[in-house]
């Protein structure tokens, strides 16, 4: 084991970071405060999106936390800045900010029900965006969610992502959550594609959920690690086997506190030797 961080006391080759979604509600009261408590529990690396993350430099050095990746505004590479309700920002400004924040992923977090119409427009703008990203130095990735999974098998937006993204410069944040809601096996999944995961976001789920294709999850089926079904012991050897870089926990609804459901998370992964 290599030790990465030892600043925040984690001693993983695989460096595990907070998606600062799941903090959401408390950046906005507190943003000094959350990121201090993020912090102290050990973590060393946060992912937020990239405006959010901009605003917030002189706390992220404060707390010694980095910021490999990074969420871009998807409408950067959808075009569909109205329907997202957000000011249009260009890429010279988008990659300047990235490597402002020292980032090494450029990722697109979601993609609304309306750009999901023409995948394989999609996928045309994809390859040309990690074209743009790794002239600059940066891997490109897409996170999926569970819609992806719906359909025909051959047919579906994941397997006509696979096919048709550039292998070379456009890769996956494979959300384990959202790959076991729609039916499948997270392992299964970086087994057979890890070679093109970069990063993985870390979250459990409510035992007997139901199989879905939609983002409409109920919040209790959102778990802490280690706190529901999957077997994440399985899916970090899978992870580390295929080579993925980064982890993200991220925990789209917490129960109580969300700082309390990070550090449940984390001390479950310290216990199977993760961090």
């Amino acid at each position: 084991m290599v030790a990465v961080a030892a600043a925040h006391g984690q001693t993983t080759r695989i460096p595990v970071g907070v998606q600062l979604y799941t903090v959401r509600n408390l950046m906005k009261k507190d943003p000094d405060a959350t990121l201090a408590a993020i912090a102290k529990i050990g973590y060393p690396v946060v992912e937020g999106g990239r405006a959010e993350l901009i605003g917030l430099r002189p706390l992220l050095k404060k707390y010694k936390l980095t910021t490999p990746s990074v969420m871009i505004d998807t409408p950067l590479v959808t075009r569909e800045w109205k329907a997202w309700g957000v000011e249009e920002v260009g890429w010279d400004q988008t990659i300047a900010d990235l490597k402002t924040l020292g980032a090494k992923y450029a990722v697109v977090p979601y993609l609304r029900p309306s750009e999901r119409k023409d995948i394989p427009k999609f996928i045309d703008q994809m390859n040309a965006a990690g074209e743009r990203f790794a002239a600059a130095g940066m891997a490109f990735c897409y996170h999926n969610h569970a819609f992806e999974f719906g359909g025909e098998e051959g047919k579906r937006p994941i397997d006509l992502m696979f096919s048709g993204f550039n292998p070379k410069t456009v890769f996956f944040e494979a959300d384990v959550f959202w790959i076991s809601i729609a039916g499948q096996d997270p392992v299964e999944f970086l087994d057979k594609h890890g070679k093109r995961v970069k990063l993985v976001h870390l979250k459990d789920k409510m035992a007997g959920a139901p199989v879905q294709y939609n983002e409409a999850v109920k919040p209790p089926t959102f778990r802490e690690v280690g706190s529901g079904s999957l077997d994440f012991k399985a899916i970090l050897k899978a992870a580390e086997k295929a080579g993925v870089e980064h982890y993200m926990v991220e925990q789209d609804q917490t129960p109580g506190n969300a700082i309390d459901s990070l550090r449940k998370s984390w001390e479950h992964l310290k216990s199977i030797g993760a961090v």
